[in-house]
């Protein structure tokens, strides 16, 4: 189909229906687009910066970005008489007021299907667009004019210099394409109106109730104990939009570190170059591996913006997108695990109308499950559809050694989509109880442990819709209405609540068991070239496969990758010795034993191998040669190494626009990561290009002090 590029400003929006903002239930100190705009700007802006509890009933808040440095340096005016020096509230709201985005007055309604950009009166400092992804573009947002955005779409070659930024031979619509789009993108301008600016159904009230950014409030566990309300402090969503070719299909852009909201607490909103550079490359990677993700956009470093973090570094927004970035710590804010939560002194109340209103729409639009949007009961649908989606999420996790760090219940997504990257890795030499995070001191996140971390995020969102579903079991599974706990009793609450753990907690974790299973048992069997599901494969291949790496101390990926190239006709001796040479601690290992053990394994799977002949026929050609490739593109010859991402980092840190080409050709490469990067397979580097070269060293394991670097939270 032919797709009709606009700039991000003239993107459509969905219908109401589909819009968070338009079905949720808002902040009460922002109510509305048209107050928020014309009330809250100009008069009390504070109230999205300032940390506080927001009602129990809130779902979001509008907020607009404004990346800078916190706490604020708010300069009195010069020419204030002693009265109004002493009102520090006052003297507050206007240094706020003057810097944020002013909307005109006497917008004409005339043109209320388009979204109006506005500039905030702050001081232009530097917005440099270091990194623009292609895979993000196609998949998601095709439709998005990016203009003459990255000079490097092409990704140019590692040998070559850093172009020359310039536009002589770029259009005029081009050039304003890509400013509009780093200013949106940068937290520099803003998209609203007091318009619904793309309805062509609904009520006229429903019509007009205009758009503005949002962050979204929701609880959580962190490292298993209850944190209470805490939501997206440093992440606002400016834009969703329909795919081109799927209307129901609605995708939501969100800036991460673009600077304080209701929920920062006593954070500064921000992020680094550093966390930035990194969530941005692995979920590229992550969806190259098909693991379930959310998607990065754009990469904006704002060079003149300090952040303290470990030490001081400068600022960075990630735009990623994603259907939906509600995650079960949203439920848990309406029902968390007490009544009464506490936060900064204050406490908020269970609100289970709120739980209905927010379970209802993501059943029917962002799940969409046929059962809600028939207009049937869908509590336990819900609860389950999450668990499958996760099972298997955490099922890619293990076959690919992949480690998040910080599995809290807030960055558990709803779709069971890998969100809010941290100190993730993948793993280099094969540890069960390798820890990624070094503020993950017990190890609760280790990689053995990310199954049981994913069924105790699962058992939280069980425990805050316990009391609905329970109730849709005793209203003979017919959905809810509004105010259905409007006068239940706290026993009434606590026997639905029983009721619904009764009837779905067991249930929930064979779900669980049972999906992760299946998908394990089927990457796994991609990786080792398989064809057929047999039972016993993880007994006889799988499992022994991973003791073997743990005992001699092998590289993970690398392991997989040699052991993809074995054929049963072939002498194993020589793929023994090339495994073999992957020990990374030669002289803890008996080569003896070690090649013992490899015979014994490749033994077993050739036979595993042969008993699949059957599935091939005549027009398979050479089978042995057909099974190298399947094996082959399901094993990366590209991982995204810590040691790979440090040196991007760094490179980025000393010349964004050199830099910017290793990001290129880092991203290029972990969005092929089955390539034969490097000229695999030939042996002489004499015949190699430096191209090839620079890709061969990006593809290795890295320098030791490398192997299994821990990162913290703050990344």
């Amino acid at each position: 189909m032919t797709i009709t590029k606009a700039r991000i400003s003239a993107l459509p929006l969905p219908p109401s229906s589909h819009l968070i903002t338009h079905n949720l239930i808002p902040d009460p100190l922002t109510p509305s687009p048209k107050t928020f705009i014309n009330e809250v700007i100009p008069n009390t802006p504070s109230i999205q910066r300032r940390a506080r509890l927001a009602s129990h009933e809130a779902h979001f808040s509008y907020v607009t970005p404004y990346p800078i440095s916190f706490p604020y340096q708010v300069v009195p005016p010069e020419n204030v008489n002693e009265e109004e020096e002493l009102d520090k509230s006052k003297i507050i709201e206007q240094w706020l007021t003057e810097r944020e985005a002013k909307y005109p007055k006497d917008e004409d309604s005339s043109d209320a299907q388009k979204l109006k950009i506005h500039y905030p009166k702050r001081r232009d400092e530097p917005r440099i667009l270091i990194g623009l992804s292609e895979t993000g573009l196609r998949d998601c947002l095709p439709h998005l004019d990016v203009g003459d955005a990255f000079s490097t779409l092409g990704v140019p070659s590692l040998t070559e210099s850093a172009p020359v930024n310039g536009t002589s031979a770029a259009s005029e619509d081009a050039v304003a394409a890509r400013q509009e789009l780093i200013d949106v993108l940068s937290g520099h301008a803003v998209l609203m109106s007091s318009n619904y600016p793309a309805a062509n159904e609904g009520t006229e009230e429903e019509r007009t109730q205009g758009f503005a950014p949002w962050s979204t409030r929701y609880s959580g566990h962190q490292f298993g104990s209850w944190a209470g309300q805490l939501g997206d402090g440093r992440a606002t969503s400016v834009m969703v939009t329909p795919h081109p070719s799927n209307p129901e299909e609605t995708f939501e852009l969100q800036l991460k570190g673009s600077g304080r909201t209701p929920y920062s607490r006593s954070a500064d909103g921000l992020a680094v170059l550093r966390s930035s550079v990194r969530e941005f490359l692995c979920s590229e990677a992550m969806e190259a591996l098909k693991i379930p993700t959310t998607r990065s956009l754009s990469l904006i470093s704002l060079p003149t913006l300090p952040v303290a973090r470990e030490r001081m570094e400068t600022a960075c927004i990630m735009t990623r997108v994603a259907p939906s970035f509600i995650r079960i710590g949203n439920f848990e804010a309406f029902n968390g695990p007490a009544r009464m939560m506490f936060f900064g002194g204050g406490q908020q109340q269970s609100d289970y109308d709120g739980l209905r209103v927010l379970g209802e729409w993501v059943a029917q639009k962002v799940l969409r499950l046929p059962v809600a949007i028939q207009g049937g009961a869908w509590g336990k649908e819900l609860l389950f559809d999450v668990a499958r989606r996760n099972a298997k999420m955490a099922a890619g996790w293990q076959v690919y050694g992949f480690m998040h760090g910080v599995i809290n219940t807030d960055n558990v997504s709803i779709l069971g989509l890998t969100i809010d990257f941290g100190p993730f890795a993948f793993m280099d030499v094969f540890d069960y109880m390798h820890i990624c995070n070094h503020s993950d001191d017990g190890g609760r996140y280790a990689y053995r442990n990310q199954p049981t971390m994913i069924v105790f995020a699962l058992r939280a969102l069980l425990n805050a819709l316990a009391p609905l579903i329970g109730a849709e079991l005793s209203n003979n599974a017919k959905p809810l209405q509004a105010g259905w706990a409007k006068d239940a009793s706290p026993e009434q609450i606590d026997q639905w609540k029983e009721a619904a753990l009764d009837e779905c907690r067991d249930e929930l974790d064979r779900i669980v068991q049972e999906e992760m299973s299946i998908e394990y048992g089927r990457l796994m069997r991609k990786r080792l070239g398989l064809r057929r599901q047999d039972p016993k494969d993880e007994a006889n291949l799988s499992r022994p496969l991973l003791d073997i790496m743990q005992n001699q101390k092998l590289d993970f990926h690398r392991t997989f990758r040699l052991i993809s190239t074995f054929r049963p006709s072939s002498d194993s001796d020589k793929l023994i010795g090339e495994l073999l040479q992957n020990i990374s601690e030669p002289m803890m290992v008996d080569e003896l034993s070690a090649r013992r053990e490899w015979k014994e394994w490749l033994e077993k799977y050739k036979v595993r191998i042969e008993s699949e002949r059957d599935l091939w026929n005549d027009a398979d050609g050479d089978v042995e040669a057909r099974r190298v490739e399947e094996a082959r593109v399901a094993n990366p010859r590209f991982v995204l190494r810590q040691w790979v991402l440090e040196e991007v980092i760094k490179k980025l840190e000393d010349d964004a626009e050199s830099g910017k080409i290793v990001l290129s050709k880092v991203l290029q490469m972990a969005c092929s990561p089955f390539e034969t990067w490097g000229g695999e397979g030939q042996e002489s580097e004499e015949q190699l290009s430096a191209e090839e070269k620079a890709e061969r060293r990006l593809c290795g394991v890295g320098a030791k002090s490398m192997l299994g670097f821990q990162c913290s939270c703050s990344s």
